[in-house]
């Protein structure tokens, strides 16, 4: 169903009458009142529904892609201190903004920081800094809700900071300078409206399992492709291997606060590093997508005694391993058992889905085979 459809049959939503302008309701925004699952399970859950997205659109620099996207908006949560966080759509909140950006030789999608500055008729009408976000049908992006002021043209300046990982692999040496793009797009409230929302029956919400990722093309009316350089661009959806495509030795996956924590061994890498280095690769489960801004240390024991003790691992993205965490060691041949403490889960907002999951994650152990 499309959002103006939501708004007639009253099934999920109560309150809110369309007024027909950019002052949109009378009481409260349309999305506010899809409902939250009860019953959420500490884990990965199929949220009450699923929102159509579109690109307004595609803008590269250099060796940068960027997309623009939108869609309704819609609560998220963020990480603190304490907890989950919770952002509920405020009244004067016209769309939710998302950018994903990628490395367009091997489509890697980046970590970095984004500022995104938003000017009509040449003037700033508002500046924020997105929020890192996951969701089941996204992967990772940035994204926060955008109050605007009136439709019309505008132009979406989206700068980009040094990527926050080492880049290893064909990577190596990139993305450390940042860089600037623009986009122009228009906004009008019926763009928002028409996006459809698929509401999944009572007893699939909560279940424990993950709405599919979308793919390349699924990007509503507009199609995420673009035309640049005689090549036909598109949207990477960000995700990590297999395990066992994983290169090295695979020591297997245990599971911490129902993230998948996938470990390998690789014995001698000059992609990686000139000697042993361990290979730590958190996912959600389901749709293995990468757990970023972790903080995670390993600890080595031979014959009951640390060989090495509460190592930090560091953030690296690899064009075919992508996001991971590593760590350089003089040697793996007499480690007999490897302890992974993690001491921060990850700082990343989630959507409906993923709120309850990644939260206080405890330490994992893995064996190494002689």
């Amino acid at each position: 169903m499309n959002r103006r459809t939501l708004l007639q049959s009253g099934a999920a939503i109560s309150g809110a009458v369309l007024a027909g302008c950019l002052d949109t309701f009378e009481t409260e925004s349309v999305w506010q009142s899809v409902p939250v699952v009860e019953d959420r399970p500490d884990a990965v859950y199929i949220p009450a529904g699923v929102e159509e997205m579109a690109t307004y659109g595609i803008a590269h620099s250099g060796d940068y892609g960027f997309a623009l996207h939108y869609t309704f908006p819609h609560r998220f949560y963020n990480v603190t201190s304490s907890g989950m966080d919770r952002v509920d759509v405020q009244e004067s909140d016209a769309m939710h903004l998302m950018v994903t950006v990628w490395d367009r030789e091997t489509e890697t999608v980046l970590p970095t920081e984004l500022q995104l500055d938003l000017y009509s008729e040449g003037a700033l009408e508002t500046s924020l800094r997105p929020w890192a976000m996951i969701s089941q049908r996204m992967g990772f992006h940035y994204g926060d809700n955008v109050q605007l002021d009136s439709e019309g043209g505008y132009t979406a300046e989206i700068q980009a900071a040094p990527i926050e990982a080492q880049p290893v692999g064909e990577l190596e040496g990139l993305f450390q300078d940042g860089t600037t793009v623009e986009i122009d797009f228009e906004y009008t409230v019926d763009d928002i409206y028409d996006l459809s929302f698929e509401e999944f029956d009572e007893d699939e919400r909560g279940r424990r399992a993950a709405v599919p990722l979308m793919q390349h093309d699924d990007h509503g009316d507009h199609d995420g492709h673009d035309e640049h350089d005689g090549h036909d661009m598109q949207v990477p959806v960000s995700t990590v291997p297999e395990p066992e495509s994983l290169p090295g030795r695979l020591l297997g996956t245990e599971s911490s606060g129902d993230a998948d924590i996938v470990v390998s061994l690789i014995e001698s890498s000059s992609r990686f590093h000139e000697g042993a280095y361990l290979l730590v690769s958190p996912r959600t489960p389901y749709n293995r997508i990468p757990l970023p801004e972790m903080s995670i240390t390993a600890t080595g024991y031979q014959d009951g005694e640390a060989a090495f003790s509460d190592e930090p691992l560091a953030a690296a993205l690899d064009h075919d391993v992508d996001y991971h965490y590593g760590l350089a060691v003089d040697s793996l041949d007499t480690i007999e058992t490897l302890q992974l403490d993690i001491a921060s889960d990850p700082r990343v907002s989630r959507h409906d889905g993923y709120e309850t999951a990644f939260l206080d994650m405890g330490s994992v152990e893995f064996s190494v085979p002689e």
